[in-house]
């Protein structure tokens, strides 16, 4: 929209299993690297929308999934007319993904709250039912059927503004296809010309080039080498996104097997501007470098 990509869409064949985490984490690095910020990863049946940008894990970045075989005529049309650009047009999918974000976490609290580290919720009710022991609430407790649960909104009943009608014919479907193709292509030469040898060669990385980030309350470092690969403690990543893989990693204390998050090195990396000392990202260095090359 705007002549900005705002969707990218994976299509993977009908028998291939979407929870299959290399297919996801496949899915969110390609719409990373071209900068999208949703995502949809689907084989004709599952539908699966990823908010990629989201700063958490890849399982957490699933914002809904519907599979048309087997599911609730309303609740599919209602999730797949998000994909329309009438929806994507404003900030109806982020505001949702906002709720929805909020709304998983204060269901993880109050289980938590139900269970190990129910303290806190034992006293709260003792405070409030009169001549309640603690012990006696906790057994109560135990013999509750209790559920969390949060209505999804009814995106069809939302309004949408009218869209006026475009004015020019219509291209032909080879026409569109030929002009998506292409404008891929040049992106992705862009990005992969964009590298970080080729910012060092051009000066707009003066290596040893010091990064940092503070993720979930941790700062992590790296510095970029004068052969373009990134140190980040002892080890020695070829990109920035494997890098800001491996250090999310480390923060979330992930099983040592379990493979990094995919990661958009470029936005989540950050260095102190030498003129000003404030922290920029990245991406801000490589946009430079493109508009350079114009």
């Amino acid at each position: 929209m705007n002549r900005t990509a705002c969707l990218l869409i994976e299509a993977k064949s009908l028998e291939k299993d979407l929870g299959d985490r290399k297919w996801i984490s496949q899915n969110i690095s390609y719409a990373a690297v071209l900068g999208v910020k949703w995502c949809v990863l689907t084989n004709g049946d599952e539908y699966r929308i990823y908010n990629s940008h989201a700063e958490v894990d890849v399982d957490e970045k699933l914002f809904r999934k519907v599979r048309i075989s087997d599911g609730e005529p309303k609740f599919i049309i209602d999730t797949l007319v998000l994909l329309s650009k009438e929806k994507m047009r404003g900030s109806l999918l982020d505001e949702m993904w906002k709720a929805h974000f909020i709304d998983r976490r204060v269901r993880i609290a109050f289980e938590r709250l139900l269970g190990e580290d129910d303290a806190i919720l034992i006293r709260a009710i003792c405070k409030q039912a009169n001549g309640v022991t603690p012990s006696e609430a906790r057994a109560s407790l135990k013999r509750a059927i209790i559920t969390i649960d949060f209505p999804l909104p009814k995106v069809l009943e939302q309004p949408v503004a009218p869209i006026a009608p475009p004015v020019q014919p219509k291209p032909e479907a080879s026409t569109i296809r030929r002009e998506a193709g292409k404008k891929a292509r040049e992106t992705m030469t862009a990005m992969a010309e964009a590298s970080l040898l080729n910012l060092i060669a051009a000066g707009f990385v003066n290596a040893p080039l010091e990064l940092e980030r503070t993720y979930k309350g941790v700062r992590v470092t790296a510095s970029i080498q004068s052969d373009g690969t990134v140190l980040f403690g002892d080890e020695t990543c070829v990109t920035l996104s494997a890098a800001g893989g491996v250090a999310r990693k480390s923060v979330l204390a992930t099983p040592p097997n379990e493979p990094p998050p995919a990661t958009n090195g470029w936005t989540f990396w950050q260095f102190k501007a030498p003129k000003t000392g404030d922290l920029r990202d990245m991406d801000s260095l490589r946009r430079e470098f493109l508009a350079s090359k114009k």
